[in-house]
């Protein structure tokens, strides 16, 4: 059995990650922005001086930022629909043999709950959006229209925190362990993921 995954799932799991990582900080930043400020036509992307994003029609700083935000998640959303049928065609590499058998079920419990997580995150965030008068545009594009029910909307966004909250712990603990395998046993588990 091969001791790497495949390049595939590199390329997968590190774009869900960076996509996971940039969405709580893009999460954090919106939601500081004031609910009333005057529409613009080109935002300096998270004012970092990087790259202008021009707009057709034009908006406030929330509502930018809001639609961008459920942009990338409904991309990432795809990635781990992708990432999750790649994994149950392709056989992962086998844990080393060194590792004790409450290690093995703590990795493959963290994974699956992972997973669960991974695709929770989108859905409530999803479902929150459609329950809202405004819907789902991916990069301007509307693909689920606003339900208007703030009763619905209210108890998704409280599933949407309660849930990233949730999966910024389990992410931690995937982090943890990923270290604790590379500077305490000192075994190869890293590079598995590792081009």
């Amino acid at each position: 059995m091969n001791s790497r995954y495949t390049k595939t799932a590199m390329l997968l799991h590190w774009l869900i990650a960076l996509g996971i990582f940039s969405m709580f900080g893009l999460g954090w930043f919106m939601s500081e922005l004031p609910k009333e400020a005057p529409e613009q036509l080109s935002y300096d992307l998270f004012n970092f001086g990087v790259f202008t994003w021009d707009l057709a029609k034009a908006a406030t700083p929330r509502t930018f930022y809001f639609n961008f935000h459920k942009s990338i998640g409904v991309t990432i959303l795809v990635l781990i629909v992708i990432r999750l049928l790649w994994r149950i065609t392709h056989q992962p590499p086998a844990l080393p043999a060194s590792l004790k058998k409450w290690e093995v079920k703590l990795s493959k419990g963290t994974h699956h709950f992972l997973y669960l997580l991974m695709f929770a995150m989108p859905i409530s965030g999803l479902i929150m959006a459609v329950s809202s008068k405004y819907g789902v545009k991916w990069f301007g594009i509307k693909i689920l229209p606003g339900l208007d029910s703030e009763t619905l909307r209210d108890v998704f966004h409280e599933a949407h925190e309660i849930i990233g909250i949730v999966l910024v712990c389990i992410v931690l603990l995937h982090i943890a362990g990923t270290l604790k395998h590379k500077f305490i046993d000192k075994n190869d588990i890293l590079k598995r993921m590792l081009p």
